[in-house]
């Protein structure tokens, strides 16, 4: 290798060797003022960012709950207008199970009269015959029309005895169809006044998610306006001299 070569290297090698211990140096170096409010901006500039994006996620997260109350809201007040009109039906039922009651109740009375006036006939006729058997004899035309009459009778309170256990079934069943046509009106109030209850509640879970909502955006819009602070602040240190 020549002279020349073996200078060019050493050269080379100082100046690189140079510019380490300047590096190092600054390095050691404290920041100067500028440089600090640099930094201070950047750290700002991140902290606003990081704010704006968490108060943006927050509003957005209040807008998802005011639209599932609003969802729920109107699904409540749809439950509210469905309960009244079962309500309004069961009451139509009530009404005219009653009228069922009342008409059932006249049919029995009115069957057990025709039943109790059959059997006061058999009795009579049970009277007479006995008073013709024993008058006329028991094979005597009056004899055999009294048995005919008592047998009519009979036919005619049986008849009667089956209206009167028809009525009792009828009325039964009457009272077992009013008896739950009340107990589903009583139902159908108390879903009612659930189902109002939770109006109410989703009501004022609404207006506290509004609130919060709106409480996010004017977070929102101070992190907008301290970022574009941090910002123009980091541009006059960048430039200041």
């Amino acid at each position: 290798m020549t002279p020349t070569g073996v200078l060019r290297r050493i050269t080379l090698a100082t100046a690189f060797a140079g510019l380490i211990t300047v590096g190092a140096l600054a390095q050691t170096q404290d920041p100067t003022p500028q440089q600090q409010d640099i930094q201070q901006d950047k750290k700002d500039i991140r902290q606003d960012k990081k704010d704006l994006n968490r108060d943006r996620a927050d509003r957005n997260a209040d807008q998802r709950d005011i639209n599932r109350d609003k969802r729920d809201i109107a699904s409540d007040k749809k439950d509210v207008r469905q309960d009244n009109r079962d309500i309004r039906t069961d009451k139509q039922d009530v009404r005219q199970d009653n009228r069922d009651i009342r008409n059932d109740k006249k049919d029995l009375s009115q069957d057990r009269t025709d039943r109790n006036a059959d059997q006061r006939d058999i009795n009579r006729d049970k009277t007479q015959l006995a008073k013709d058997d024993t008058k006329y004899g028991a094979n005597s035309s009056q004899a055999q029309a009294d048995r005919k009459d008592l047998h009519q009778d009979r036919v005619d309170r049986n008849r009667d005895q089956r209206d009167v256990n028809a009525d009792k079934r009828d009325l039964n069943k009457d009272r077992t169809d009013r008896n739950k046509d009340v107990h589903d009106l009583n139902a159908d109030r108390r879903d009612r006044n659930q189902d109002v209850k939770d109006v109410q509640k989703d009501q004022k879970d609404l207006k506290a998610d509004r609130k919060d909502r709106n409480h996010d955006q004017k977070d929102i819009n101070k992190d907008k306006k301290d970022l574009h602070k941090d910002r123009a602040d980091l541009h006059r240190d960048k430039h200041h001299k």
